[in-house]
């Protein structure tokens, strides 16, 4: 993840933040993850949201299934 500085979180528009009050950035796939995690944290309607804002920008983050070598995602079968 690349280091956001102050200058340039205030320069990114309030669509490139998914929680209240510009909080959680998510300019870039690593930041969306962080921001994911972060959220599952505080829980409630925050991680609601914030899973909502980060899925419309990144649908495949968060998916549970599996990253392949051509960067294909694909299920992985629960063993039971």
């Amino acid at each position: 993840m690349t280091k956001l500085s102050s200058k340039t979180r205030n320069r990114l528009p309030a669509k490139d933040f998914a929680g209240p009050d510009r909080s959680f950035p998510i300019e870039d796939a690593s930041h969306a993850r962080a921001a994911l995690s972060r959220a599952a944290h505080k829980g409630g309607a925050v991680e609601s949201k914030v899973r909502a804002a980060v899925h419309r920008k990144f649908p495949t983050i968060g998916e549970g299934g599996k990253k392949t070598k051509r960067g294909v995602r694909r299920r992985t079968r629960s063993r039971a």
